[in-house]
């Protein structure tokens, strides 16, 4: 079994960040840092470890920020350039790696009323770990500032300076507060996400992808005039990136996106659903197979999802929705298609006694359906297929 996440942030760590500060400023008390920071630290989960070693790093480091600033950009690892910060640990020349999201939490409290200092400091970390979640509060307090730093940093060298203008501005970064002022109106954001939509680094057109299907739970007109204005004559690149973007509406059969994509007509054939086995424990998977016959008299391209309408605590029933397939069906073709669903409860998802049901959705439509009943940790299923004209 992997290693949960929270041992991330971790008693090595700890003593790491004690020794480079330590190293940057002698006059830093360090066993009274690592004393507050470890007490306590075993039965936390991941974020609020990095917010507890944040109380530590503020009874222990200067009060003046300025010189705060310092210590930490001392602290810091040199960069190649080139580095996955999900692979940085900290080591002999410095910090990096997760164990620097404590100080990125720092800066985001100790410094808003520094914002242009505490924004460099901002510059340094996130290309040693990510400083998405800490430039937020900026992004509310001192909008002007944040924006102008954030359109001067899509040009920056570091791919991690340029994701950060993307990640950072999220408005529902997972997380992150939200920024609720981009969630009504996204538009201060979208000269950002032009600038970096044909960014070199993979890394960095992924977190515009991620904020454009943020965005479109939001506003979905305005990015699927995006996707309209922007894939003509796009690149493979640019064209990942916008298919990315889409995911959500495509899944909603969001008519005019699908249309964007050539997948606004309805499927034309049979489609026929099995969902095995009948009984089923929570921590098994569901086997779906799923036989589609095209009478259509031309090719058919297809995006096949499937929604799971999963009983809340409160009887109710929630739908949510996961990719299936995406294939061209050919003129009086028949396939099979099979996949297997989880049913593992993991932290946001848990599951409760009572009637679920299952959907299956071919460019938007609900083709076939399936239902199933779960009491204590098991599952009955029933199989229903549909027929499209």
């Amino acid at each position: 079994m992997a290693e949960a996440f929270k041992n991330l942030i971790n008693r090595d760590g700890v003593a790491a960040i004690r020794r480079h500060l330590a190293r940057a400023w002698p006059g830093f008390e360090g066993a009274r840092f690592e004393s507050l920071a470890v007490d306590g630290l075993e039965a936390l989960e991941l974020k609020a470890r990095a917010q507890h070693l944040c109380a530590a790093l503020e009874a222990t480091l200067p009060a003046g920020f300025g010189a705060a600033a310092r210590i930490i950009e001392a602290s810091l690892a040199p960069m190649r350039g080139d580095e996955e910060l999900a692979v940085l640990r900290p080591g002999a020349p410095g910090l990096a790696g997760w164990m620097v999201w404590p100080l990125t939490e720092f800066v985001a409290r100790r410094g808003l009323g520094h914002p242009a200092r505490a924004l460099r400091v901002l510059h340094a970390l996130t290309q040693r770990f990510t400083a998405e979640w800490a430039v937020r509060p900026f992004i509310v307090e001192h909008p002007a500032l944040a924006f102008a730093t954030l359109a001067r940093w899509a040009h920056d060298p570091s791919p991690h300076v340029r994701r950060l203008v993307s990640e950072g501005s999220r408005p529902r970064l997972p997380w992150g507060m939200q920024l609720k002022a981009l969630i009504a109106d996204p538009a201060p954001t979208l000269p950002l996400l032009e600038a970096l939509q044909d960014d070199p680094s993979e890394y960095a057109r992924r977190s515009v992808a991620n904020h454009l299907n943020d965005i479109a739970k939001d506003h979905p007109a305005l990015v699927v005039d995006w996707v309209e204005r922007h894939l003509g004559g796009a690149t493979p690149e640019r064209r990942a990136l916008l298919k990315h973007a889409s995911r959500t509406l495509i899944k909603q059969g969001d008519a005019r996106m699908l249309k964007a994509w050539g997948l606004g007509r309805r499927y034309v054939g049979t489609a026929v659903l099995t969902v095995t086995p009948k009984r089923l424990r929570v921590g098994d998977s569901l086997a779906m197979s799923l036989t589609l016959r095209s009478t259509a008299k031309r090719a058919q391209p297809l995006v096949i999802d499937y929604a799971v309408h999963h009983v809340k605590a409160n009887g109710e029933r929630r739908p949510k929705v996961f990719k299936g397939w995406t294939i061209e069906l050919a003129a009086g073709e028949s396939r099979t298609l099979v996949k297997r669903h989880s049913m593992r409860e993991v932290t946001t998802r848990r599951y409760h006694a009572g009637r679920h049901a299952l959907d299956l959705r071919i460019n938007g439509d609900v083709v076939a359906e399936a239902e199933f009943r779960s009491e204590e940790h098991t599952s009955e299923l029933q199989s229903h297929s549909f027929i499209s004209y």
